[in-house]
């Protein structure tokens, strides 16, 4: 890394004249100067997050933490500092690529050291950009995750929730990660392929089903609905509060379908409003008030979640991103 920074360093004086406050261009500057000085400019920029986050680990180690020194001394935020430290922590010097930025680093920091350094040399023989590497990275979770998936299990259940990850026009690759593309978050599924899941075997003979839908999705849902062996009865409306981006109004709400077979009213006669306000929090999470309303108005009989990320004392889960055992305390 050095080596190669120093070089750069030391070509900045023909690159231009730089100041605390601005760069003037030499008189003459040719065309491929001016590329490579902004070549050089991208790589300090890079440089100076490797050097704040050593700065940082360094008085950590000899003083202890300083972040409020930090902040005045260099004028960036707390979580920016933090960012730099981590970052730094992550990646002895010999594990950090002169070829990638550290904004690659970043992106891969938080994996398994073996896994990281695949996927940077990855991003080195492929001259990946940072969203190359972006969608790489997600390409590999699904990956992993679709190769984790457990078998459906073979009981019948009374009350079936389910939240699938919908397939959208918006989740190739040419969506930021950081935008709202759906494959960033969570491999989708298409409507044939989420239809084809044997729910239906699922379904005891007296059954409801709680399916979560979003606007853009509902006219797809119904034979969905149908496959699986349900038919629709009514809905809830979660009102999200914060407002979504949408190509056709700021999306605040979603669908939590009602669907029955056999005899499917509630166990317990209690009318919920069908409207719901609970503030929206991370991407694609749902209120726990919702389950809470199932449980309360269908309190007998088996309960599975489908398409789970947690355990849930008192249900069965079925999902790939289900990882831990619940805490019954």
């Amino acid at each position: 890394m050095t080596d190669d920074l120093i070089t750069r360093e030391a070509a900045l004086p023909v690159l231009g004249e730089f100041t605390n406050t601005s760069w003037k261009a030499p008189a003459g500057m040719t065309y491929e100067e001016w590329e490579e000085a902004g070549r050089t400019l991208q790589t300090i920029q890079g440089a100076v997050n490797w050097w704040i986050g050593d700065w940082l680990n360094e008085g950590e180690t000899r003083y202890g933490e300083k972040y409020a020194q930090a902040i005045e001394k260099t004028g960036k935020s707390y979580e920016t500092l933090k960012q730099c430290k981590w970052v730094s922590k992550q990646y002895e010097l010999v594990n950090r690529l002169t070829n990638l930025g550290w904004t690659h680093h970043l992106i891969v920091a938080a994996l398994e050291p073996d896994e990281r350094a695949d996927i940077l040399q990855w991003a080195v023989e492929n001259d990946a950009s940072v969203t190359d590497l972006k969608i790489e990275k997600r390409r590999r979770k699904h990956q992993q995750l679709a190769e984790g998936t457990p078998e459906l299990p073979q009981d019948k259940y009374r009350v079936i929730y389910a939240d699938p990850p919908w397939l959208y026009g918006d989740s190739g690759a040419t969506l930021s990660p950081n935008y709202g593309g759906t494959r960033w978050h969570y491999p989708s599924m298409s409507n044939e392929e989420l239809a084809a899941k044997p729910i239906k075997e699922l379904a005891a003979e007296d059954a409801v089903l709680f399916l979560w839908v979003t606007s853009p999705k509902l006219d797809e849902v119904w034979p969905i609905i149908e496959a699986w062996g349900f038919e629709y009865k009514t809905s809830f409306v979660w009102d999200k509060v914060r407002h979504n981006y949408g190509y056709y109004n700021s999306v605040r709400h979603e669908f939590l379908l009602i669907c029955g077979r056999g005899k499917s009213t509630p166990d317990v006669q209690k009318l919920h409003d069908s409207v719901i306000s609970i503030e929206r929090t991370e991407h694609s999470t749902k209120p726990e008030r919702f389950r809470e309303i199932i449980d309360e108005i269908y309190p007998y009989g088996k309960r599975i979640e489908l398409f789970a990320r947690q355990p849930v004392v008192g249900w069965d889960t079925w999902g790939n991103e289900v990882s831990h055992e619940p805490d019954d305390d």
